[in-house]
């Protein structure tokens, strides 16, 4: 019997029961000798003796009973005292004094549990089953039952032991633990904190348990009293407007870890927002009666949210994946506090786009609140994550506007949008805009009318954020990101994308024919007309009815009622397309190995001088003399000759006569110049005498302006050109002389006359020259061909050769012979350089500027003196041939003698 037992054998036989694990046997001596063994003592031993790798079930209900001082039920039964049957009492006591057993006083156990024995031990047994074998998933059920033994216990348990178990077993168990239960229980609190999220979201395979982690570590962790500090003097955190500051060390830090995590891995915040409800969401296992204060539910509550709100403009990726993600955190904590419902995804927020009417944002715009989303984001002070309605509002508003520059292309994050809300940088916002609308039209699918239709809507969002009220009068309260530039900014643009896009219809349909008006007309007149000329430059082919040259005529006829076919624009353009599609029909390169762009009609200097490479490059050109006309006068109706771009739009084409005249007698010109250089002379000689002449309406002819430089040019060129075998010969000889070389001579001389008419008066002197020498020249030519003619007669070779018997209403002709010519008579005989003698003298009365022409007038060259009796009959006959070779060239320098030629004579 055990009653029969010492004091010392007891304890040893105890000691001897709990090293063996025999809880049986140790329950029934304690019901038997509890005067000996009594509760403490029993603990010690079994802190000291029992073996961390019996399992609690097997002692528990003991503990349960010792703890409720029910060991009766043990009473019953015979123990085995083998152990201590061959010990004297002496030896017995010996060994039973020298047992040290452990005490039940701890410098680790928390304070509030030194006066329970049961707790204690509980609190030792648990820091040894885990430091000693390991067995950390045990420790639960050891403590499961006592849960309700006192409220320090179940929040020891709650707040210590549920998430040092859940974090090292149950949650992550691929990992050896740097901390036993004892170290983190002596962790501060950010650092076990950070040691229970250590693991939270580091692998893609955890993101989705991250929630379970705040809800399972976290919350209960914040259960323990001691996470809890208040703070009368303290102002940073407030549960309400009145009573002390609430703070918690291990909640701020969790705070500092979610705002971190947002700036490193966006997805690990956007998950806690997505997957934990917030600081009422706990798993506390089986303390679920335990609540926190009201006040710390709001601290912790207000704290959540602008934690959240600073992780939302902390996510720096802009992509369609990271701003949905900052919308569900905004959304979230706006139903977390009962504000108002908004739509549940970003993509249905942004085919509504919500009005932000009655939203005030006067106070967040400038540079200090753009400073706010980068410092201070969790103090009380920053406005923009203020758990309040607007300040949830203005965060949802930036994430929209993130979303959609980056869906048209143009990467935002919610911290760009927010710089460009709150600075209100005009210049920069106009830059945005521009990229914004040069992505989206790379981006075109679908529907493209509809396309643009979104794209226009959204962009005049971005401007507003949705407010349709009077601007004048709440202009700070309805900035959106592209806010500081004019919406009349925004839809010029808009239209300059959709003619850019040949989205014509829809163009028309907004700005023309909508009754509300976007755009003043100049300012659509304006815009079109840019838009076609941009389409004009663009263009590769020449040709108006393909690529950028037909663009270019869409556009400037997209808008009939506002920019008619009579507006100035209308009229430029087309010039333009027409001189330009007149010159796809030849071949033109300007620079080697590149071909013709129309572009280089509108940046080069002179568009006119290209035609001079046309007539290059294109043989027998120069024929379609009219066609180069018409090309460059549509030149100067297009506005883009040097002297026409200083024409206002506005202005009527009368101002540019001018110009046109300059023009057309530079074409003239440069024909005359290609016919000779391709030896052409007759279609050379047509032009100078029906295109250089310049008649006044009363019949007289008058000098050209001062300025052409190139009629009297091409006419002198004319005149000085002698035949070659390469000369193409006439098709037809009309009443000219039927000589050629008198006739090349005649037609030379016409052409030195019309040089005289359009020259300058400081170049008259070395045309005269040219002049006198062909004179000359026609003279021999007339001379050896009336001597041979003479020959002929006298031979009686020439049939048909005879003397007119007429003489009176004599007239010499240019196509008659020199036999004819020569038998002609007249009272005095004049020479040809008798005509240059007079004409000079003439010359000399009415231009006084050309003194050097007195000269001529006085020297006059002397006839040869006739030899023989048929000399004067000779003469004669000579002088009249002479004057029928020059008649013409008398009447074309009539103007510079002043007189009124009459070929008509009789003889007396």
């Amino acid at each position: 019997m055990s009653s029969s037992l010492s004091p010392g054998k007891v304890l040893l036989l105890a000691a001897h029961y709990a090293t063996h694990g025999d809880i049986e046997s140790l329950a029934r001596l304690s019901s038997q000798r509890d005067k000996v063994l009594h509760k403490e003592l029993l603990l010690r031993i079994l802190l000291t003796y029992l073996p961390e790798t019996v399992k609690p079930s097997a002692y528990v209900g003991f503990l349960l009973a010792l703890a409720g001082d029910h060991l009766e039920e043990y009473n019953e039964g015979g123990l085995d005292t083998t152990p201590v049957d061959d010990l004297s009492e002496d030896e017995a006591s010996k060994k039973a004094r020298k047992l040290r057993l452990q005490h039940l006083t701890s410098a680790e156990a928390p304070g509030d549990f030194q006066d329970d024995a049961i707790t204690i031990f509980l609190i030792q047994r648990s820091y040894k089953m885990d430091s000693e074998t390991g067995l950390l998933s045990q420790v639960p059920s050891l403590l499961a039952l006592f849960q309700s033994r006192s409220p320090a216990l179940s929040s020891w348990i709650t707040s210590t032991v549920v998430p040092y178990v859940r974090r090292n077993v149950e949650y992550y168990t691929d990992e050896n633990h740097p901390y036993s239960l004892l170290d983190f229980q002596k962790l501060s609190d950010p650092a076990a904190v950070l040691y229970l999220l250590s693991r939270t979201g580091s692998r893609e395979d955890d993101r989705g348990f991250i929630g379970r982690d705040i809800r399972g570590l976290v919350g209960p962790w914040l259960q323990g009293k001691s996470r809890w500090a208040s703070n009368s003097t303290s102002g940073e955190h407030t549960a309400s407007d009145t009573g002390p500051a609430i703070l918690s060390a291990g909640w701020e830090q969790f705070l500092e870890w979610l705002v971190g995590q947002a700036t490193t891995s966006w997805t690990v915040a956007v998950a806690v927002a997505e997957q934990w409800g917030g600081p009422r969401d706990l798993d506390l296992g089986e303390a679920a009666n335990l609540e926190l204060t009201e006040s710390q539910q709001q601290y912790l509550l207000r704290s959540y949210v602008r934690a959240v709100l600073a992780s939302a403009y902390l996510v720096s990726e802009a992509t369609v994946g990271a701003l949905p993600g900052a919308y569900q955190m905004a959304s979230k904590m706006r139903r977390m506090l009962g504000y108002s419902e908004v739509p549940s995804t970003l993509e249905m927020a942004i085919s509504i786009l919500p009005s932000l009417s009655g939203f005030d944002v006067s106070s967040l715009i400038g540079m200090k609140t753009a400073t706010y989303m980068r410092n201070d984001l969790l103090e009380e002070k920053n406005p923009l994550t203020s758990p309040t309605e607007g300040a949830m509002t203005l965060l949802i508003a930036l994430i929209l506007s993130a979303y959609i520059c980056t869906t048209l292309g143009v990467p935002c994050s919610v911290r760009k949008a927010g710089d460009l809300a709150f600075i209100q940088d005009q210049r920069e916002q106009k830059g945005e805009i521009a990229k914004l609308i040069r992505s989206a039209a790379t981006k075109v699918h679908g529907d493209e009318d509809t396309y643009w239709s979104q794209i226009r809507d959204r962009l005049l969002w971005l401007n507003n954020w949705g407010y349709d009220g009077d601007q004048s009068t709440n202009s700070e309260a309805i900035r959106g990101i592209i806010g500081a530039v004019p919406k009349e900014f925004i839809e010029t643009e808009i239209l300059k994308a959709l003619l850019s896009n040949s989205r014509y219809t829809l163009a028309k349909s907004i700005y023309e024919d909508d009754p509300k008006q976007p755009l003043a007309s100049e300012i659509i007149q304006d815009t079109v007309y840019q838009a076609a000329l941009r389409a004009f430059d663009n263009a590769s082919n020449p040709n108006r009815s393909r690529g950028g040259l037909k663009k270019c005529d869409e556009i400037i006829h997209s808008f009939p009622k506002t920019l008619t076919n009579t507006h100035p624009a209308t009229k430029r353009v087309e010039a333009l397309l027409r001189c330009t599609h007149a010159l796809s029909e030849y071949r033109l390169t300007l620079k080697q190995g590149e071909p013709f762009k129309p572009v280089v009609l509108r940046v080069h200097s002179d568009p006119v001088s290209i035609i001079d490479k046309v007539l290059e490059q294109n043989p027998k050109a120069y024929t379609r003399l009219p066609e180069f006309l018409e090309m460059a006068a549509n030149m100067v109706r297009a506005g883009i000759t040097q002297q026409a771009r200083s024409v206002k739009l506005e202005s009527t084409t009368g101002d540019n006569s001018k110009e046109l005249i300059r023009v057309e007698k530079f074409i003239t010109a440069l024909c005359i110049e290609a016919a000779l250089r391709e030896d052409d002379f007759e279609t050379a000689y047509s032009y100078v005498v029906s295109r250089l002449e310049t008649t006044t309406s009363n019949g007289t002819q008058e000098r050209s302006n001062e300025e052409d430089e190139w009629s009297w040019k091409a006419a002198l060129k004319a005149g000085q050109y002698i035949r070659t075998e390469r000369t193409l010969l006439p098709t037809h000889l009309g009443i000219a002389s039927g000589n050629p070389e008198i006739r090349h001579l005649e037609q030379r001389i016409e052409c030195l006359a019309t040089a005289l008419r359009v020259a300058p008066t400081s170049q008259l002197q070395e045309i005269l020259k040219t002049f006198r020498r062909c004179e000359e020249q026609l003279d021999s030519a007339i001379s050896e061909e009336a001597a041979a003619e003479a020959s002929w007669a006298s031979a009686g070779e020439v049939p048909g050769a005879f003397e007119s018997s007429t003489s009176h209403n004599l007239q010499s002709t240019r196509n008659m012979t020199a036999t004819a010519a020569a038998k002609q008579a007249e009272e005095a005989p004049m020479s040809l350089f008798d005509l240059s003698r007079a004409t000079a003298s003439v010359a000399q009365r009415n231009f006084t500027k050309l003194s050097s022409l007195s000269s001529l007038a006085t020297s006059r060259p002397s006839a040869p003196s006739p030899t023989g009796e048929q000399a004067p009959q000779r003469l004669r006959k000579r002088d009249q041939l002479r004057e029928a070779a020059t008649g013409t060239l008398v009447s074309g320098v009539g103007w510079l003698i002043g007189a009124s030629v009459n070929r008509e004579q009789t003889e007396t």
